[in-house]
């Protein structure tokens, strides 16, 4: 696919601004926001950024490859499109669009529990190629049956969610009614009406719902009850009971999202995993915990060859992604930063953002004089 992007957004920057005048303010402070004061959401990237690289300029270079293998599978970069849980409330059918440009753009797409389309959908648009990502249900028999849909699905790779015992205290939502239960007020309501595209967008593809969890939900549920089926449906702390039997009963590849300790990657490890995504769910659970790049330089180091160690959480540009490869992750995810291009392009976001982070990418690459994915670790300044 021919590398192409909207040169009047040339940086997920630019996305960001333009979806803040595109969709309500509720909407973006639920994309953009983390939790408590914000510090760890800004610490992740400001962190990351301190990162440094080392060119070889006078060495003989024959090209760069984004390709980067993962579980057996051959990518055409080393990024893909983490999960985000209410997609489509940010921009109508966003899930649709985000996962036909991961299809198109050969990276992988991880689809969220409780985001706005479902497994099945998900499995059509990228024909079995999207991997699925389980918030832990409290019942047995829900979480075997989900499980069964994803390998139904012929979903390649099921994450489990470790960073969410708790849901994040979010000042931004409670203010907007988008804490559990959620609620409209009549301020939303204006939001709606001063974003008119956003608002027709929303009518043509109808009220975002959780999609994966509809043949579980009664019928008819007003918002209170929403948020009381949540807390009862799902139990969000994981431990070695918890994680036995999903290991037993799937026979794709299980990765676990949230790590963020040496004690946590041992644990993953003996119970027999296949990958870590060492993650803080973007800044929107503990504010007063490391920036996703620390626990990723030390995780890579010590457990890197036994167990594939990735990472999201502060990454947004292809230099963020070579910083986070040369640290040690051998895969990265965003999430903002595809949203981002969702609500400022709408059916183009997806191909755009995707493009811009190869196009950044590749130059970093030739600049470095890094031939392969692989090679980013020779290029660390440490």
């Amino acid at each position: 696919m021919a590398i192409k992007f909207d040169t009047r957004y040339p940086s997920i920057d630019d996305l960001r601004n333009k979806a803040q005048t595109k969709i309500p303010k509720f909407a973006f402070e639920y994309l953009d926001g983390g939790c408590n004061e914000d510090v760890n959401l800004h610490r992740n990237t400001s962190e990351l950024r301190e990162v440094q690289l080392k060119p070889n300029y006078l060495r003989n270079h024959k090209g760069s490859s984004l390709k980067t293998s993962l579980f057996g599978i051959e990518y055409d970069a080393p990024f893909g499109i983490a999960p985000v849980g209410l997609q489509g409330l940010m921009w109508p059918n966003s899930p649709e669009i985000l996962a036909k440009a991961a299809f198109e753009h050969n990276i992988p797409f991880i689809l969220s529990t409780v985001t706005t389309m479902s497994i099945e959908r998900a499995s059509e648009l990228t024909e079995g190629k999207a991997w699925f990502q389980l918030y832990h249900p409290a019942e047995d028999r829900l979480r075997d049956d989900i499980i069964n849909r994803a390998a139904a699905a012929e979903c390649p790779v099921l994450v489990i969610l470790c960073d969410v015992p708790t849901f994040g205290f979010r000042p931004r939502d409670i203010r907007n009614g988008l804490a559990m239960p959620p609620k409209m007020s009549i301020k939303n309501i204006l939001q709606i009406l001063g974003k008119p595209h956003w608002a027709f967008e929303t009518l043509k593809y109808g009220q975002p719902n959780f999609e994966t969890l509809k043949p579980y939900m009664p019928k008819g549920l007003d918002l209170k009850q929403l948020g009381k089926f949540m807390d009862q449906t799902f139990s969000g702390r994981l431990n070695e009971e918890k994680i036995k039997p999903i290991r037993d009963m799937w026979k794709g590849k299980l990765v676990i999202k949230g790590v963020a300790s040496e004690y946590d990657a041992e644990e993953v490890i003996r119970l027999g995993l296949d990958g870590i995504i060492v993650s803080n769910h973007g800044g929107r659970q503990l504010d007063a915990g490391q920036s996703t790049i620390k626990p990723l330089s030390t995780i890579a180091e010590k457990y890197g060859d036994q167990i594939k160690v990735m990472m999201d959480s502060g990454i947004r540009s292809g230099p963020d992604v070579a910083r986070a490869m040369a640290s040690g992750a051998k895969f990265t995810f965003m999430g903002r930063s595809f949203m981002y291009g969702v609500s400022a392009l709408g059916k183009k976001g997806g191909n755009h953002t995707v493009s811009l982070l190869k196009t950044e990418l590749q130059q970093v690459m030739e600049q470095l004089c890094c031939e392969k994915t692989t090679d980013f670790t020779n290029h660390l300044i440490k």
